[in-house]
C-alpha cells in the first residue's frame, strides 16, 4: 500500500540545498544517525518547497521559502513553526516540528524540519490502484469537512495562538492587502479585478464567527490514513493560517471544490477528486459545514467570491516569479489562464449569487 504514498523525486533545477552545509547542521541535532545525507523533492505544492531527507535511518521532512520570492509574509517560517509547535498538541493532524534553523548560511534562508506523516494524498486524478466507492467519496466528504470544523473548535488562547492575528476588520484587510497584492505583481490586464475589488467593499458581510483558519484546507493539503482512507490523519501547509472569520476558510475550500457539472476551465482548477460521484456538490459542502456549525451562511457567496479572487492572486503572485525569469519551474507557464477563469467565476458569484 505504500505505492499510494507522495513520492519524493528528483530535485527541480534551481531548487537544489546545498547538501554538504546541510548534512552537518542537521548531523549537529542528531548526533545518533551516522549515515549520509540523502535528499529528494516533494514534486507538488507551488509556494513554499518541501523536501524528503533521508539522514541514515531517519526519514525527515523540510520547508523553505521559495527561491526569488519578495512576498516574505507569505513565506514566514518562524511563523509557521510557532503555530505548529503550539498547535499539535491540541490539533493531532497538524505535523510536528523537529527543528527551526533561522541560520540563513545553512540554506540561504530560513526552513523547519519537521516528522513525515505516511498516509494517502489525494489530487486531481486519484493514485494509481485506489479507487473510492460513491459512499467511500460521500463519506470523504463528511470527515473532510468534520476536520475542518473541528479546527475551527480549536481553543486558541489555550494553545497560545490568541495573538496569532487580529479578527476585528479582518474581512476589509483581507479585501484591501489582495487586491494590493495583485496590482503589486500584475502582467495582464483583466477587467475583472477592478468590478470584484467594487463588488466586495460594497457588499462585505460582519464577521459573525471567528476561529483558528487554516487558509489553504483543500483536499491535496490532506493526508489520508492508507488503511482507512476516510480519516485525516495529517493536515499540511500551515504558512496562511491566522485568526480570523470562519468562514473565510470554508470560502477558501469551495474556491478549490470543483462540481462535476462546472465548465470545463475551472475543472482544470481541481486539487482533489471532489467531482466524484457520491462526493458533496460545493452547496452540500455548505450545508454540511452549516449543520455541524449552526453557522448563518446566507453571505456565503461573498466568501466565495473572495476565496476565488485570493486564489487567483496568489497565482499570479507565483507566475509573476516565473515571468520575471525567478523560476523555471514549466508547471507555471500556463497560469495565466487558470487565473482569468478565477476571476470570471469570481465576478459570477458576485453578480449571480450562484455557488
Amino acid at each position: 500500500m505504500t505505492s499510494l504514498f507522495d513520492q519524493p523525486t528528483a530535485i527541480r533545477p534551481g531548487e537544489e540545498v546545498d547538501t554538504a552545509r546541510l548534512e552537518e547542521y542537521l548531523h549537529s541535532h542528531f548526533a545518533g544517525e551516522k549515515g549520509p545525507l540523502e535528499v529528494r523533492q516533494y514534486p507538488s505544492g507551488h509556494s513554499n518547497l518541501t523536501y524528503a531527507l533521508r539522514l541514515g535511518g531517519r526519514e525527515l521532512v523540510l520547508r523553505r521559502p521559495p527561491f526569488g520570492s519578495t512576498v516574505k509574509s507569505a513565506h514566514d517560517m518562524g511563523r509557521e513553526v510557532r503555530v505548529l509547535s503550539r498547535l499539535h498538541a491540541f490539533y493531532s493532524p497538524a505535523p510536528e516540528v523537529l527543528l527551526y534553523c533561522e541560520d540563513s548560511s545553512v540554506l540561504g534562508a530560513p526552513f523547519y524540519v519537521m516528522k513525515p506523516i505516511h498516509g494517502i494524498i489525494l489530487r486531481r486524478q486519484l493514485p494509481p490502484g485506489l479507487s473510492l466507492s460513491a459512499e467511500t467519496a460521500r463519506q470523504l466528504s463528511e470527515s473532510f469537512l468534520e476536520n475542518l470544523v473541528s479546527l475551527h473548535h480549536v481553543d486558541y488562547a489555550a494553545a497560545g495562538l490568541a495573538d496569532l492575528g487580529r479578527p476585528n476588520g479582518y474581512l476589509e484587510r483581507q479585501v484591501r492587502g489582495w487586491t494590493e497584492r495583485y496590482y503589486g505583481s500584475k502582467t495582464s490586464d483583466y477587467a475583472e479585478v477592478a468590478k470584484i475589488s467594487a463588488w466586495m467593499e460594497q457588499n462585505m458581510p460582519s464577521t459573525s464567527a471567528v476561529s483558528l483558519i487554516h487558509n489553504d484546507y483543500k483536499y491535496d493539503n490532506v493526508i489520508l490514513d492508507v488503511n482507512q482512507v476516510t480519516r485525516i490523519i495529517g493536515v499540511l501547509d500551515w504558512e496562511m493560517c491566522t485568526i480570523g472569520d470562519s468562514l473565510a476558510d470554508l470560502g477558501t475550500t469551495l474556491a478549490y471544490w470543483v462540481d462535476a457539472t462546472d465548465p470545463e476551465e475551472l475543472q482544470q482548477n481541481s486539487y482533489g477528486p471532489t467531482a466524484l460521484p457520491g462526493s458533496f456538490r460545493r452547496s452540500e459542502v455548505v450545508e454540511c459545514y452549516a449543520r455541524k456549525t449552526g453557522s448563518d451562511v446566507s453571505q456565503i457567496g461573498f466568501y466565495l467570491t473572495f476565496a476565488r479572487f485570493k486564489l487567483a492572486v496568489i497565482l499570479q503572485q507565483i507566475y509573476f516569479r516565473y515571468y520575471q525569469g525567478i523560476t523555471k519551474d514549466e508547471r507555471f507557464v500556463s497560469m495565466p489562464g487558470t487565473i482569468h477563469a478565477l476571476l470570471k467565476s469570481a465576478l459570477d458569484c458576485a453578480q449571480t449569487g450562484r455557488l
